[in-house]
Formats: C-alpha cells, structure tokens, sequence
C-alpha cells in the first residue's frame, strides 16, 4: 500500500457569509498526481494556500507525513527585488540550501571547523550539482540570465522563475497553481514530459486540459461546496461527472414530485404537532435541500448575432516592425476572409502581443499600410485590459454597456441573463467588483466585449486565469459566432476547439500559415522532425510564409464543411421541392398544408444560411 503523504479532515472554509467548501476530505499517497478542478470563486487556491500552510480555516485537519518535502508554486510569487535571477533560487530555504550556506560559511571562517563532516553531507545531498541543475532547469523555461535583478523581470518571468525554483528542489509532493500560465508550447510540453517521468506526487490547479489529461491520473473536483474524487484522468472524469449530474438531476426531479405533495401537508397541518408530525416535518426541510441544488452547467446553445461585417474586412500590407535587432514582422501582408477564424502560435518573445496591438492600432509598424472594413467592429481582450471600477456591482459593470444582447435566432438575453450563461450566479452579479477572484475578474471582462456586440473578436490569451467550465462556455460561443476571431493562446485544447488555421511565429519576422488546428500542426511538426532525422532530407513543407494578397487554403475541418454542405443543400431543395408540388397539389388536409405552409419559410432560411456558408468557403477555396 502506497505511503499516505496528506491527508485532510473535514476542512471548512469561509469568508464571511460566503461559504467556499464544507466539511470536504481527501488523501494524497505517493506516486499519486492528483488536477483539482472547480469554477473559479470556488476556493481552489484558497484551498492550496491553506495546504501551504499560508492561510488559516474553520474546521478540519491537514496532516503531511512527518518530515515530507513540499513544493508549493503560488498563484502570484513574490521574491525581494535586490536578487539575482540565480540567487532567487537559493531563496526560499530547503536542506541542501541551507547545507550549501552553511558549507560557505565554514569555508569563510578561520580553521574550516567541521569540514570533513561538511563535505560528507554535500556528498549525499547532491549539493555539488543544485548550481548547475538551477541553470539547466532556468535555460528550459527560457531564463538565461542568471545575474538579471528580479526587479527588472516581467510577472511571466518571475512565474516561471518561481516554478523553476520549486522543481530544482525536488520535493516530495509538489503543489502547483497554474503551473502553465505564460509558459509557450515548448516549455508547457517539456514540463508536461518531465512531471510525467519517475516517481512524483502532484497536486495541481491548472486550466490546460490536454495538460491535465497527460500529467493526472486522479482529479478532484469541489462542486456545490462539496469534494467529489474520480480515479481516472481528465477525459475520464467528464464521463463520470456527467453520470453523476445525471443521477443527481433524477434525484432532484424525484424530490420536486414529493416536495409539492409535503409543501401541501406543511401548509394545511395545525399548529400543534404530535412526534410523528414533527418527525415528517423535520424531513420536509431535508428534502427541500435537496430540491434547492442546481448544477450550473448550462447547455444553452449561443447562436450570437454578430453584427453585420461586409466583404472587405481587414487588410495588411507590407508591414515590417522591429526592435533593435529583434524583427517581430518583415514584410507581412495578409487579407482575413469573412468569418475566418485564426489562431496564433509562438515561442515567447516571437511578437505575438505586439503584432496584435499593430493590427488593433496600439502600436504602429515601422513601415506598410492596414486597411479596415468600414463595417469592422472589433472586440478586443487584451492583458492589460483588466481594470474596472472596485466599488461597483457586477450587474451594473455590464449594464452600463448594454441591457439586452440579441442571437440569431430571435432570442434576447438580459445583462443578467447572460452573465448567468458565464456563470455568474444572481448572488455574485448582485455582489461589488472588489470581492471577486481573478478569474472571475478576467470572466466579467470578457462579457463586458462580448456584450459589445462586436464583429471581429481579437483574444490574446483569453484562457490565463479562466476556469475549464468558463473555457468550455467561450469554447461554444465562439464556435457560433458568426465574424472574423483572432486568438493567441497557449491553450491547445482551446485552439483545437476554436481555430481553423495558424499563424506560426518562429521569430525574426518568420511567420508561416498552417492550414488545421494546433494539433495537425504538432502532428505535422513530429513527423517532419522525425522523417528529417531518419533520411537526413528536409520534407515538404507544408507551412507557407505568408505574403501580399496570398489568400489562405481551406483547412481540413473547411473541407469537410464544404462537402457536407453541398450535399444538405442538394437535400433541402429536394425537400422545398416537394412541399412547393404538395402545396399546388389540392389534395391536401387541413392539418398537412398547416404543416408543411410552417415547414416552407423554415427551409427557405435554412436554405439561405447554408447557400451563404457554401459561397464564403467556395470564395476561398478558389
């Protein structure tokens, strides 16, 4: 049986009248990788702050095997700014750092005393090597200058700093809250590699679900105030959490038939009870707790009402920008097409953000011209965009942009409404900006630009800081959303979801155009490596550098799209057909011409949005 290394009782936690989790329990053994899932405002890093010992709680126990080794990665570390990058490392005490300062300290001191016993210690601690592992595990996550002061690192450095230091420590259980936010690709899969190697203990918060379901092989989820266990990775748990939602709305079905027929007897039963009544009325308020649980697991389908974007969208022409040596664009021109969705890929560094604010007018290119739509709207997330009024309501935040939001099928959704579709509950709209989390704060954001009504939806890194059930619902919303998307993310599930192509940045102002999500791409990418490597010969390329009034290829996905569509089209003037020759026919019933008259401008909508689809992807495709 595997070692017991955390075990927790009964935790409670609250703030104020808000209460994050309840009487919750789990155990973490060794060998064990455990993701911790919940919305955001759910307590997840409140609950690692308490597990680190950082933060106190109502009720329960924490208990760590005697004289474990924990690493915990916070949320937003902090390091004194008059540190080096390497120094930073030596930092936060553990037994060998504190070994090496003390070996300096004898070395430092008249006579060496007790050297010999010094030099045994470093010996079995590996001491010698914790430098040279420092630098090497720094250089992976792309931080190369070890004598640069902390004070001059961006909050992306110091958090990749902060997980540097947690992982040259090697700890018994690591404790990781977003371990991959502002890391790129290649750093988020040489992490994933090297969590999965040996023997590790993992209890991690993180958003990035491919992430998730590589590194965990348990997840826990804190749902309703609640802590549900399932042991199997994350593609496992949505199987089984979603047999769970199903039993538990039967239960709450069950529960509202016989809570009508006990609110009747509540209502018509004297005052003056006997055992048995007050025995039946003690379980009434039982099952009315049960009747009152709700999931918030909307399946409401957005189709959003984009508003109207002409032919001429957006057009970049011969742009170049540079800093110092660093060329971000060399003479990149480009035409997006209507209702193109286009992810944007990179290391960091490669210019990713900057080449975003060039196109949205923040920042001007060195040289080359942009020319907009005039009908463009654009909707623009960006990292800085954060800031709101503290003393302000939720609700209020978003109503002083619009009242009501329009969909494409007729439906109107009240400001309040459609938060709720972002999971914001009546309580929290109704509740001041200064109380809510961070991603809470990055999820009113983002419906502060979707409420805009916009028709060219620029994202830089809309999924840092959202929560899985947030990514799920912008996941839907923007696979229905009827304009042009442009969205830089590390997120490759989000990418896979959302994008039909990619512009690659690979630095110097190389960006190339891929034709498929991110993992056609990465697919693509093993198998040149892999075919270069075995034959010593460069393969085709199938990446383009992209170039003046070159249009983009349809992607597969597109492709795919395009047959479908000619054979529905084919099908449904089949069908209005056939109505028009009934309804000329006289042979008719009542009730037939009633049905078929309804079925006929139906088919004739129908009809036209799929003739629209058809015409865009045929435009590109030629």
């Amino acid at each position: 049986m595997a070692n017991s290394y955390l075990q927790v009782d009964g935790l409670t936690k609250s703030f104020g009248d808000l209460v994050l989790f309840r009487q919750i329990s789990f155990g973490i053994a060794e060998g064990q990788r455990v993701g911790l899932i919940a919305k955001n405002g759910s307590g997840k890093t409140t609950l690692l702050n308490i597990l680190a010992g950082q933060e106190g709680y109502e009720e329960g126990t924490v208990v760590y095997r005697c004289d474990l080794k924990v690493g915990y990665l916070e949320q937003s570390p902090s390091y004194p700014e008059e540190l080096t990058v390497l120094e930073a490392c030596f930092y936060h005490g553990n037994s060998t750092v504190d070994l090496i300062r003390e070996y300096e300290h004898c070395m430092g001191t008249e006579g060496n005393p007790g050297l010999e016993d010094l030099l045994a210690r470093m010996e079995h601690e590996k001491a010698w090597d914790y430098e040279r592992k420092a630098k090497q595990i720094l250089s992976q996550l792309k931080i190369r200058d070890f004598d640069q002061p902390i004070k001059q690192l961006s909050g992306g450095q110091l958090k990749r700093l902060a997980l540097a230091n947690v992982l040259i420590t090697e700890p018994d259980l690591l404790i990781l809250d977003e371990p991959t936010n502002h890391l790129d690709l290649d750093m988020t899969e040489w992490l994933e590699d090297y969590l999965r190697r040996g023997n590790l203990s993992l209890l991690m918060v993180t958003h990035d679900r491919y992430f998730l379901d590589r590194v965990c092989s348990e997840i826990l989820e804190i749902d309703n105030k609640q802590i549900y266990q399932y042991k199997g990775n994350y593609s496992f748990y949505l199987e089984k959490r979603q047999e769970r939602m199903d039993v538990t709305n039967t239960e709450i079905a069950r529960a509202n038939n016989l809570y009508r027929i006990e609110l009747d007897w509540m209502r018509r039963m004297p005052q003056a009870r006997g055992h048995k009544a007050r025995y039946r009325e003690e379980a009434f308020y039982e099952l009315e707790k049960v009747v009152k649980q709700r999931f918030h697991d909307e399946q409401v389908k957005l189709e959003v009402k984009a508003s109207y974007i002409g032919s001429k969208i957006f057009e970049a022409n011969h742009l170049y920008k540079s800093f110092g040596g660093l060329k971000i664009l060399d003479d990149f021109s480009y035409i997006f097409s209507r209702y193109e969705k286009m992810g944007i890929v990179g290391n960091n560094g490669t210019g990713k953000s900057t080449f975003i604010k060039i196109l949205m007018g923040l920042e001007k290119a060195d040289n080359g011209t942009i020319d907009i739509g005039e009908t463009v709207r654009f909707g623009y997330y960006s990292q800085e965009g954060l800031q709101f009024d503290e003393q302000m309501k939720v609700i209020d935040v978003v109503q002083d942009i619009a009242e009501v939001m329009e969909f494409a099928n007729g439906k109107r959704l009240t400001a309040s409404q459609f938060l709720q579709h972002f999971l914001f509950s009546p309580d929290t709209q109704h509740s001041y900006v200064y109380k809510l989390s961070g991603g809470e704060r990055r999820r009113l954001y983002l419906c502060t630009i979707l409420m805009r009504n916009p028709n060219f939806l620029v994202l830089d890194e809309p999924t840092n800081d959202l929560d899985i059930v947030t990514l799920q619902v912008l996941e839907e919303y923007l696979q229905n959303f009827k304009g042009c998307v442009i969205v830089v993310s590390h997120d490759r599930f989000f990418m896979d979801k959302v994008v039909d192509h990619l512009l690659v940045f690979d630095g110097q102002g190389d960006i190339r155009n891929f034709p498929g999500n991110y993992s056609d791409y990465r697919n693509w990418k093993e198998i040149k490596m892999q075919s270069e490597k075995e034959t010593s010969k460069p393969v085709e390329e199938k990446t383009v550098k992209v170039r003046l009034n070159e249009k983009r290829k349809l992607s597969f996905k597109e492709r795919r799209e395009l047959e479908q569509l000619e054979m529905d089209i084919t099908a449904l003037e089949q069908e209005k057909k056939e109505i028009e020759e009934a309804l000329c026919s006289g042979v008719l019933s009542v009730d037939e011409l009633t049905v078929k008259s309804k079925r006929l401008p139906l088919l004739n909508d129908e009809l036209d949005k799929k003739t629209m689809r058809w015409m865009e992807l045929s435009e590109i495709e030629s």
